[in-house]
């Protein structure tokens, strides 16, 4: 078997096949064949990882399910910290055969993973979002704001449950609140994606509205760059006013 013909063969290989092949060529000793059998059971042994790990963070959704609900809604918010900008929550139902074993907490993903993540689940789930500006930020608190759009999002959903990020949220369905939640809920994940390329987006927006201020960068977060161009350029109408880094340079 030529080496090229052996890497198409093992591209899209089961742990079944694979095994069979490395059966049949157990006593190849080129060095190139060697090299693209080892490589293929490091990837098989990874893609198992993976997903043995996605079947255990959707529990909660299997969890719900097994009592009878069938439109579980993940919600999770980001935006909690920035000094500028505002709070955007996300909720979403995936399918009961979504996979994505890639999906996790959107803050451990790489942007091309989210992407990538975002432009699967806009495809195939029932997405809705939550947003609170800056001035009713400064009006109600983060806390409450962050709640606020969680709300905002799961209103525009059919959600007959919730998992919720670290929160519980005013609402008369059942709700299962998750600390550290995007990491261990397929749905919830999903949510803190939508919600932060969502927010990422707006930020990308704010900054062609307010040059100088890096919000492309650093999303409104209260960084050395940011505090500079607030000493430079002062402050602007998407800054939280109540927030001290900004309420000092008033």
């Amino acid at each position: 078997m030529k080496i090229q013909d052996l890497k198409e063969r093992l591209k899209r290989v089961s742990r079944e096949q694979f095994e069979v092949i490395e059966q049949e060529l157990m006593h190849d000793e080129r060095k190139g064949i060697r090299l693209l059998l080892k490589q293929t059971s490091r990837r098989l042994d990874l893609e198992e990882q993976l997903r043995l790990s996605f079947i255990e963070r959707s529990q909660f959704e299997e969890a719900y399910r097994a009592q009878g609900w069938e439109k579980i809604a993940g919600v999770d918010e980001v935006g909690r910290g920035p000094l500028a900008g505002p709070v955007v929550a996300a909720a979403v139902i995936l399918p009961k055969d979504f996979y994505h074993p890639a999906l996790t907490d959107s803050k451990q993903m790489s942007k091309k993973q989210r992407q990538l993540a975002y432009q699967h689940i806009c495809e195939v789930a029932e997405v809705a979002i939550g947003i609170i500006e800056p001035a009713e930020i400064d009006r109600i608190n983060i806390y409450q704001a962050s709640k606020q759009a969680m709300l905002q999002a799961v209103n525009e959903l059919s959600a007959e449950a919730l998992l919720v990020d670290a929160m519980e949220l005013d609402s008369d369905l059942p709700q299962t609140s998750l600390i550290k939640g995007d990491a261990r809920s397929i749905s919830i994940a999903a949510a803190s994606v939508i919600a932060k390329e969502t927010r990422d987006a707006m930020m990308e927006d704010y900054a062609k509205q307010y040059p100088g201020y890096g919000f492309e960068q650093h999303a409104g977060y209260g960084t050395a760059q940011h505090l500079q161009a607030l000493d430079t350029y002062g402050v602007t109408p998407i800054h939280r006013k109540t927030f001290k880094p900004v309420l000092d340079r008033l």
